[in-house]
């Protein structure tokens, strides 16, 4: 078993260290992120499940307001280690930064399908989850009368995302896990013909504990090293982030 984390653990590590070099862009910036994320699993039927995301996204503490997105899915258990899921996600990104990635606030539409797959070493929890994205951004082009910028049209690109998470119970009640820590790394990739100047969209190295409340409620506090380039890589953001989790979990079926 710590054969296996050390490789898991030095994958992630190699991940970390080459995402940001891959690419140099003409303008770096940090900002301190501060990201509120909901999560909610609603278990219809033995197999199928209706989960609904949501997120609010500051960037330099609660200073800016950085993004806020909502992702409705369906989810369908095929067995124990393999999930499969469509969903749909809006998101707007404000103005924020110096210089800012955006002129005006950016709409994005996403219809999405998701493969996770989960299995254990011992005690140990790792999840494979591997998302593509077909992504409808909003393009913001300026009035020459007003100088302000508008949506004018929407351009479709495509994102590859893959994450690799390890869950590790810290303490344990009653042979449930009461606490327990994460580490992983999220990498989005742009595809297909119109995938802009860089091959990684954003990199997430992700550490955190996590604290079971009962059976249907969880929260956790994760820490996020974030990097984002932009479409025309002409800004490199790299940015310190905490995010605070609360999950729920309810079987509705079983409730009738």
């Amino acid at each position: 078993m710590k054969k296996n984390l050390y490789y898991l653990l030095a994958l992630i590590g190699l991940i970390g260290l080459l995402c940001p070099h891959i690419a140099f862009s003409q303008v770096k910036t940090s900002y301190n992120d501060l990201w509120f994320h909901y999560v909610g699993k609603n278990m219809l039927s033995e197999k199928t499940s209706f989960t609904l995301e949501a997120t609010m996204r500051y960037a330099d503490g609660l200073n800016e307001k950085q993004q806020w997105f909502i992702r409705p899915s369906l989810d369908y258990q095929f067995n124990k280690k393999i999930i499969g899921s469509v969903g749909y996600s809006h998101y707007n990104t404000y103005v924020y930064g110096s210089p800012a990635l955006n002129k005006t606030s950016i709409p994005e539409n996403h219809i999405w399908i998701q493969g996770t797959y989960s299995h254990f070493i011992k005690s140990v929890k790792l999840t494979h989850r591997l998302r593509d994205e077909n992504r409808f951004v909003g393009i913001a082009v300026k009035d020459n009368n007003t100088n302000l910028y508008y949506i004018d049209h929407y351009d479709y690109r495509n994102r590859l995302r893959y994450m690799i998470s390890c869950t590790i119970p810290v303490i344990k009640k009653d042979k449930n896990t009461l606490i327990f820590a994460t580490i992983g790394d999220e990498a989005f990739l742009n595809i297909g013909s119109n995938a802009g100047e860089t091959l990684f969209n954003q990199n997430r190295i992700i550490g955190g504990i996590g604290y079971n409340i009962n059976k249907n409620n969880q929260i956790q506090l994760s820490y996020i090293q974030q990097h984002v380039w932009n479409y025309t890589n002409t800004i490199q953001e790299d940015n310190p982030t905490l995010r605070i989790s609360y999950l729920t979990f309810f079987d509705w079926y079983r409730k009738k």
